[in-house]
């Protein structure tokens, strides 16, 4: 069966001449790892898929979760499937709770290790901290702390950061029930209210079929939204289907939203202090203080591979080798592309990257939701 999805993309089941498979070992089963193993071990190379966690899916069981992102369940359903009939194909391993060291990849002399012919690092981006005193007062937690592991948030909270994932966490905590703990699936959205959360006038009484002000049912929380720079915030988010969800934002009662702060440190209370733009002092009262500062690449991999006998064979993609917003799409185009070239001898690292055509990302989600 060939799954084709674009004219230069075919991943063709066993496609490959024997003399060409490879083992590979795959490190970080998020979206960019997911997608790599899984089509390396369609088209026939020998793959080993290695997470610390104890679930496959990465930055997808963060994504999720968030209003309006419901589809990743299904991306990583589909994942899922592909995976486990790789696995009773006997054309992937998978290997949960196993962390990869820069020690496990250079001890070629033990078996388990040395049989890799190419190492490919998906291991997705660490939070980013940023440089104010106080951070470690145990009210502050970091949006991977909210979004995979469920921490518990108090009812005010201070959001550091309005990028994508300041807007996204915000989104999430406004909607989310920590009584029922229980994430809604895209078929259990309720469309009356998801109408009105979006401002649509289900009953088109109103010119355009628009309501003159959005309301959140009952928010949960009370959340301050900050960023450092001066001006709207949410200004540069993405046009995807998210900027509906901003305006949401901006127009919910439930989010104070201020451009422009100077964090000046995190008492011994858990209270933020800050500077407005206006340079007023400020002492912001909260619960919880979420981190959305941006996020790094955690290469650590690749960095303790240079200058080895090993860095030949490391190849970095999705988060680990840019740390973009949560990206699925292009993690997962990212790791498609390289799979179907990983054996041709002219992919090495550092020109292991393919660019998608604009558009084809979404073309590829499209694609892979079909699958189901």
């Amino acid at each position: 069966h060939t799954h084709r999805y674009e004219t230069e993309l075919v991943i063709e089941a066993d496609s490959i001449p024997t003399d060409m498979k490879l083992n590979i070992a795959v490190v970080g089963s998020g979206p960019a790892g997911m997608a790599f193993a899984t089509t390396a071990a369609t088209i026939g190379h020998n793959v080993t898929l290695f997470d610390k966690s104890n679930e496959i899916g990465g930055q997808f069981n963060m994504a999720k979760r968030i209003p309006g992102k419901e589809e990743f369940y299904e991306t990583l359903r589909y994942f899922d499937n592909q995976i486990k009939k790789l696995e009773s194909a006997g054309k992937l391993q998978v290997r949960l709770r196993t962390e990869v060291k820069y020690d496990d990849m250079k001890d070629s002399s033990a078996k388990e290790w040395g049989q890799f012919d190419k190492w490919i690092v998906a291991t997705g981006v660490d939070p980013r901290t940023p440089p104010i005193p106080g951070l470690d007062h145990p009210n502050v937690l970091s949006y991977i702390d909210v979004l995979r592991h469920k921490a518990k948030v108090g009812r005010r909270v201070a959001v550091i950061g309005a990028g994508g994932i300041g807007f996204d966490v915000a989104e999430y905590l406004l909607h989310h029930d920590d009584k029922t703990d229980h994430d809604i699936t895209a078929d259990e959205v309720n469309p009356q209210e998801f109408l009105s959360d979006w401002g649509v006038d289900g009953t088109n009484e109103k010119r355009g079929g628009l309501l003159d002000k959005v309301t959140i049912k009952n928010p949960h929380k009370e959340i301050v939204l900050m960023q450092r720079k001066k001006g709207k915030l949410g200004a540069t988010l993405g046009k995807t289907s998210g900027w509906v969800h901003r305006a949401t934002l901006v127009k919910s009662n439930a989010v104070e939203m201020i451009p422009g702060v100077k964090y000046e440190k995190v008492d011994e209370d858990g209270n933020l202090h800050i500077t407005t733009s206006k340079g007023e002092r400020r002492v912001i009262e909260v619960d919880n203080i979420i981190l959305c500062a941006g996020q790094t690449p955690n290469n650590r991999l690749e960095e303790d591979a240079k200058g080895s006998g090993v860095e030949g064979k490391v190849y970095t993609i999705g988060g680990a080798y840019e740390a973009a917003e949560l990206d699925a799409k292009r993690a997962i185009d990212m790791g498609t592309r390289l799979a179907l070239k990983i054996s041709d001898e002219s992919v090495i690292p550092g020109k292991h990257t393919f660019k998608a055509p604009v558009g084809a990302e979404e073309k590829l989600i499209g694609f892979l939701n079909e699958f189901k």
